[in-house]
């Protein structure tokens, strides 16, 4: 009896993902935090390269917050009694890099520059939970991954599915602050239009307020007298 032919291992290859730490992006103009993702082929053949490309997102349901967080975050999600329906993931970046040839594992870093902008979703979330506890990183991953032939020399492609390998990462929160303090030394970014600056430099000069800090400053206590005093009439 002839024994049948013995069954062929897929020939695209089949990839794991697993963020295995963080840590600040050295000598970058702009605060950048770098994620090592490490990669295995799990299933088919060896890859020839990969355009892969990451989103990260917080997953804001994954944690606890303390009372003062929770104020903090009323903007962006309501109230807390809101939450359960209100609260969604916050995508923070999306990033895409190239991956080299590798037969069964491999480590890629994946950057995410860390604005400081008051404005965005992102940074009023990581201001408002503090340096306190982890931040949840979802990382959810697409592209194309191309290997050889088993019969010849030329590449195929094939592609990486967002459902095949997204994972988790918890990352410090203190990781991000230290990072952002050290480039703006505690200064939010602040943005106003030309006209809103010339009128808060003018109100500096008119007032002898030595900077701009000072200007606001003094304008949010006038405005916090104003109203203890009504409220006290």
């Amino acid at each position: 009896m002839t024994a049948p032919p013995a069954l062929s291992a897929p020939a695209a290859p089949v990839l794991a993902f697993t963020v295995t730490g963080a840590e600040e992006e050295r000598f970058a103009a702009l605060p950048v935090l770098r994620f090592d993702l490490e990669i295995t082929r799990t299933a088919g053949r060896p890859v020839g390269s990969v355009a892969l490309t990451t989103v990260v997102r917080i997953d804001v349901a994954r944690r606890r917050y303390r009372p003062e967080a929770r104020e903090a975050l009323g903007e962006l999600f309501g109230e807390p009694e809101q939450w359960a329906a209100g609260m969604r993931p916050l995508v923070w970046a999306r990033t895409t890099v190239h991956v080299p040839a590798f037969d069964d594992r491999t480590t890629v870093h994946l950057p995410v520059e860390c604005s400081y902008d008051t404005e965005l979703a992102v940074t009023k979330y990581l201001r408002a939970v503090g340096d306190d506890g982890d931040v949840p990183l979802d990382f959810l991953f697409s592209g194309t991954v191309f290997h050889r032939t088993p019969d010849g020399p030329g590449l195929v492609a094939s592609r990486v599915s967002w459902a095949d390998g997204d994972t988790r990462y918890d990352l410090p929160a203190a990781l991000w602050h230290s990072l952002t303090d050290r480039y703006h030394a505690g200064s939010p970014w602040l943005r106003l239009t030309r006209a809103t600056y010339d009128r808060l430099d003018a109100y500096r000069a008119r007032h002898v307020l030595t900077t701009p800090d000072d200007a606001v400053r003094a304008l949010l206590d006038g405005t916090a007298h104003h109203h203890s005093g009504t409220s006290s009439t």
